[in-house]
């Protein structure tokens, strides 16, 4: 069997040798390799095939008006955060890095709920924030790609977060999502029953990121995240509306995180993984800091700090893609 893997680095010592969606080691108990063989992408929900027309309703496209593979079919790298001006922002700096003309249309403007910019190959969504949010355009995005008959689309979220016992502005990339209960698992209640699913991203497709991110002046980490229902309570924090635990209570579950290996809270990486590996594809989590919580609970550097640190994933994210069509010529 054939390595399926279009590597963006050569590999390092220690690095795995694979991608998790290569052929050579693809599992999965229900469904079948995801990937044709032009590479192009496959989703395992059968009942797609039975529509006439799929209406992408949240993204104002559907599949008898819009030619799809015209419009997305060329779609390698989708960059996803939570706002509109943060993604616009994330489309101008991959335009400026790869040279590569954006008229920052919004493609999705018809919908009313989200953006969309293309830069040549490079897709960049917002889903603004939590997890329902987020999975309602990732599940289209993921339809529209496979109506597109776009090859092996890498996802990345580029976020902000708290960290855990790390320097403010420093970056994390996760290597898996835990939820609110302590689990590395997405838990979705399906037809009155709660089912789960693994929330684990891609390790060597972290391993280059990282090995792209030693070269920058800030600090990055891989480890764990903790993606919770709520900004509030569910991040364990006393300064809300409501609270019904003590600072000891707080620091305690803080210090229990940590010990876990969590190295940042933010709101989405749990369903992030889980959907993306559930299909089939390679999907990275990166989130800025902008607070150390065993600290505090409030973000306190000023909104331009902010603004710097926020552009941080990005880099990353941005000299990845560079090295990738680098790879190409």
């Amino acid at each position: 069997m054939n390595c399926t893997c279009d590597f963006i680095l050569p590999t390092q010592d220690g690095w795995n040798k694979h991608y998790d969606n290569c052929k050579t080691i693809w599992k999965h108990d229900k469904y079948e390799y995801p990937k044709n063989k032009d590479g192009s992408m496959q989703l395992p929900n059968k009942h797609l095939s039975k529509l006439d027309c799929d209406i992408l309703y949240h993204l104002g496209f559907d599949t008898a008006k819009h030619d799809l593979p015209a419009m997305f079919g060329d779609v390698k790298f989708v960059c996803m955060g939570g706002t509109k001006y943060r993604m616009k922002d994330v489309a101008a700096h991959m335009s400026k890095l790869l040279n590569i003309p954006c008229d920052f249309n919004n493609m999705v403007k018809q919908a009313h709920r989200y953006v969309m910019y293309k830069v040549g190959p490079v897709l960049c969504v917002n889903h603004g924030i939590g997890i329902p949010s987020m999975t309602v355009v990732l599940e289209e995005v993921l339809k529209m790609l496979f109506y597109a008959k776009a090859k092996d689309p890498i996802f990345f979220r580029l976020g902000t977060s708290g960290g855990m016992g790390i320097p403010a502005g420093s970056v994390v990339i996760s290597s898996w999502g835990m939820n609110g209960t302590l689990e590395k698992i997405y838990d979705l209640p399906i037809l009155g029953k709660t089912k789960t699913f693994p929330a684990i991203f891609d390790q060597r497709l972290n391993q280059e990121l990282n090995s792209i991110a030693s070269h920058e002046d800030f600090n990055t980490y891989v480890g764990g995240t903790m993606a919770a229902n709520d900004f509030y309570r569910g991040e364990g924090r006393t300064d809300g509306a409501f609270c019904d635990y003590t600072e000891s209570d707080k620091m305690d579950f803080l210090q229990t995180l940590v010990g876990l290996g969590v190295k940042n809270l933010e709101m989405e990486a749990t369903a992030f993984a889980a959907i993306t590996k559930e299909a089939g594809l390679r999907a990275a989590d990166l989130c800025v800091t902008f607070l150390d919580r065993l600290l505090g609970d409030q973000v306190t550097p000023d909104a331009q700090t902010l603004g710097q640190w926020q552009k941080r994933p990005a880099i990353i994210v941005g000299k990845y893609i560079e090295t990738y069509y680098n790879t190409q010529k």
